[in-house]
Parts: C-alpha cells; sequence; structure tokens
C-alpha cells in the first residue's frame, strides 16, 4: 500500500493511491497515518480494502507530510561506503546518530524556506524508515516486524551554522521546512528488500547524486534493531543519510529559486517509493506567505 496525507497544514487528512495512481479518502476509516494506525493489525486491516470503493481525492490537492505526529526524526550519518570514501573517513564502527527536529517536517511539495542570513544551505536525498510498532531491545532477527513501511526524505542542512559558527549537527538540520517527507509511505511489505533501492536527486536538472542502498554500512535491520536499544523507537522515523553529496556541494548552494527532484525505488527505478519535488525560497526580512513552486 502507499499511504498519504492530503489537505492543508495543519488539517491533513488521511489517504491512500489506488491502482491508477489516485487519492482515495480514508477518512472515516483511520483518523490519521500515524500512531497506532502504522501497527501491524492496523495495516492488516486496510490492506482488506477495496480503494476502488473508497471517495476518490481531487486531483489539485495539496499532499502533506505522510506520516503524521512523529516522536523522533533520528538520523544516521557517515552510513554510505562513498561518503567514506570520498572524505578519507574511516567507516564507523557503531552507527552515528544525531536528531532532527520534528518540527523541520513538511509535505513533499512545500516550499523550503532559507533561514535569514543562510549562505551554505544545501540538499540531501535520504531513505526514510518508519517505526510501527513500540521497538524496545529488539534483535536484528526481529528487527523488521517492528518497520511500518519507507519514505523519501530530503535531508535539509545550513552547513554554515555548524562549520563556521560552532555548534553541532542538530542546528544545521532543524530549521521549518528542513525536513520535506513523501510523498507517500509505502508500506514494508512492496519492498522486501530495503539494501536493493536507488537514491537520486537533481537540482534545476542537474543529478548531484545518484546511489544506491546497498553501500550502507549499517543496514535497516542492523540500524532498527540498534536504535531499539539506544533510544526505545516507538513511532519514529529515521533516514539513513546519504552524506557523501557534502563534498560536492562546497561550491553549489540553494539559490533563491532551486527546483529539487528526489527519488527512491527498487533496482535504481524512481517511484516506487517517491519522488519529492520541491523550491526553495528565501525568507525576506518580514514574514510572507510563498505560494506556487
Amino acid at each position: 500500500m502507499k499511504l498519504l496525507r492530503y489537505e492543508p497544514v495543519g488539517h491533513e487528512r488521511p489517504g491512500m493511491l489506488d491502482a491508477a495512481g489516485r487519492i482515495r479518502s480514508l477518512a472515516g476509516v483511520m483518523e490519521d497515518v500515524a500512531n497506532d494506525a502504522l501497527s501491524a493489525d492496523s495495516l492488516d486491516r486496510l490492506r482488506k480494502l477495496d480503494p476502488e470503493s473508497l471517495p476518490l481525492v481531487e486531483e489539485s490537492v495539496r499532499v502533506g507530510p505522510c506520516v503524521g505526529r512523529v516522536g523522533k526524526f533520528i538520523c544516521i550519518g557517515l552510513n554510505y561506503a562513498e561518503h567514506a570514501a570520498e572524505t578519507g573517513a574511516s567507516l564507523p564502527a557503531e552507527p552515528v546518530l544525531f536528531m532532527k527536529a520534528t518540527s523541520a517536517i513538511c509535505g513533499p511539495y512545500d516550499d523550503i524556506l532559507i533561514p535569514r542570513g543562510s549562505t551554505h544551505t544545501d540538499w540531501e536525498v535520504e531513505l526514510g524508515v518508519v517505526i510501527g510498532e513500540r521497538a524496545k531491545y529488539v534483535c536484528e532477527e526481529d528487527a523488521m516486524n517492528y518497520v511500518a513501511g519507507y519514505c523519501t526524505v530530503h535531508d535539509v542542512s545550513e552547513r554554515e551554522f555548524q562549520l563556521e559558527r560552532g555548534g553541532q549537527w542538530t542546528k544545521r538540520k532543524s530549521c521549518d521546512t528542513f525536513g520535506p517527507i513523501g510523498p507517500w509511505l509505502v508500506t514494508k511489505d512492496e519492498i522486501p528488500d530495503p539494501q536493493n533501492l536507488g537514491l537520486w536527486l537533481e537540482v534545476d536538472g542537474h543529478r548531484y547524486q545518484n546511489g544506491t542502498t546497498k553501500t550502507m554500512v549499517f543496514g535497516v535491520r542492523k540500524l532498527v534493531s540498534y536504535l531499539a536499544v539506544v533510544e526505545h523507537n516507538h513511532r519514529v522515523i529515521f533516514l539513513s543519510r546519504f552524506d557523501y553529496a557534502f563534498a560536492l556541494n562546497v561550491a553549489r548552494r540553494c539559490n533563491n529559486a532551486d527546483h529539487g527532484d528526489h527519488g527512491a525505488g527498487r533496482a535504481q527505478k524512481a517511484g516506487e517509493i517517491g519522488k519529492i519535488v520541491d523550491a526553495q525560497v528565501r525568507q525576506a526580512s518580514a514574514a510572507f506567505l510563498v505560494e506556487g513552486r
């Protein structure tokens, strides 16, 4: 299944895609794509529904973040072999963890607001893993039982905030709109091997990232088990960062009207998990509403 949320910010409703790629409303079936609705039992009940029997949603509707009420947004750094090779760094002995504020989450087609004073805002495509069950002290053999599904994540950063002004990773990652997710949550039954996914990112038509989850230092199963020990996951999104783009981005930062495409899919075919399309918009000295892309 592909589950999603639609309608204006703060008023999202649950939905699913039908076989033709149209949004069908799940209003009245579930309250939201969140909390207990992500449990295995709940997802099994949804699979028994005939999407054609559900109300059709108009095509022009806004698509919001695919998961609501996220408890934690955990990131795994230095987790691709390409990044270590690009920077000359040694592979980490254990997963490198940091947090991204849940307030950074926004929809997959929403504008990204570049913070005032930003000089080094940039972008990375990520695989998002959504935990649907309470996971505490989970062995690797059972780890995938706790995964609800996967989504595409755009991990936006402001590098100068950290590298040139002191501090740590979280503050460069947590600005409002710095965490687009979606457009939908793909349930794990549609992705039998999360270590065989292609990831790519383009900005204004130029492809800056093109890789695969095969080169993860720590795979999804290992990470779920590891985080269940140190973080006690419940209703979590964690993403395995495709870090090596940082080495490519030193001379190429987001501009006022950059448009980004980001995708994740099986066997290098984008679209099976989803594609994010967003625009980077610089915030003015006063608050204002930005419409369109």
